[in-house]
């Protein structure tokens, strides 16, 4: 058997997120699924996995479904497969923040870098003077990475605030694009950057997953493999798992 894995965010009110836990691990559990799914004010993030058709009833719901209301209209989605159940339980958690940059005043929903489409990031990267930054940590970073793009040596996304403070200047650097494993961090990056006084702010929409779901590994400027917080440890182009070990500190973080 194998499997489908779904990775989803969206940004979006969820006032009554903490009432939402119980019957989003219900309707998982009934479903036979495993993974990690996280709720907070500002939204959902989450891997799950189980037999395709499940998960299809999972996506159903949450986008159409009565417990979210049709709040998820904008669901941010990655399949991908796998040969063996990837997660061993189930986990519904409730957090401060779906992705932990630690800024009260950064809002996706209110302000957010501009969106670049996988076709159109190759074409971004030639522009002159762009500062290219890699939002990951510095493990996820060392298995792959885009050319030419910035490591800033981050040990958690909450560190990208300091390291914006300490190397980038809105008045130096005209142009930025960022990504990161699946998006989400760099909606925030983005938004917490605008914040900051830079004017021209990228980011890649679906980040390098979608990258490599959709650009041929003939046009990519992809270097290595994709870091993934689940056992299958990384993916590559056509998001086919990679083997290879996890680096030391990899199971650090459940989620971006």
């Amino acid at each position: 058997m194998t499997y489908k894995v779904a990775a989803l965010y969206q940004f979006v009110a969820l006032p009554d997120f903490r009432d939402l836990r119980e019957p989003l691990h219900a309707l998982c559990a009934a479903l036979e699924l495993k993974g990690t799914l996280l709720l907070a004010q500002e939204g959902i993030n989450g891997t799950i996995a189980g037999e395709a058709d499940r998960i299809d009833a999972l996506i159903a719901e949450l986008r159409d479904g009565a417990l979210f209301g049709g709040r998820l209209d904008n669901l941010e989605l990655k399949f991908s497969g796998a040969l063996e159940m990837p997660f061993q339980r189930l986990k519904v958690r409730l957090k401060k923040e779906i992705v932990t940059l630690g800024d009260r005043d950064t809002d996706p929903t209110t302000v957010v870098g501009t969106y670049v489409d996988p076709a159109d990031w190759n074409k971004l990267l030639e522009t002159p003077d762009l500062v290219l930054i890699d939002t990951r940590n510095a493990f996820e970073v060392e298995m792959g990475t885009f050319q030419g793009a910035l490591d800033p040596r981050i040990e958690r996304f909450s560190d990208f605030r300091t390291y914006v403070e300490r190397t980038l200047d809105p008045k130096t650097h005209k142009k930025v694009a960022m990504f990161c494993t699946g998006g989400i961090r760099c909606e925030k990056a983005s938004s917490y950057m605008l914040s900051r006084g830079f004017e021209e702010v990228y980011h890649l929409k679906g980040g390098i997953l979608k990258y490599l779901e959709e650009v041929p590994e003939e046009q990519s400027r992809w270097d290595g493999a994709c870091f993934v917080f689940d056992e299958r440890v990384a993916l590559g182009h056509g998001l086919v798992e990679q083997s290879g070990a996890a680096p030391a500190n990899g199971g650090v973080e459940t989620h971006e």
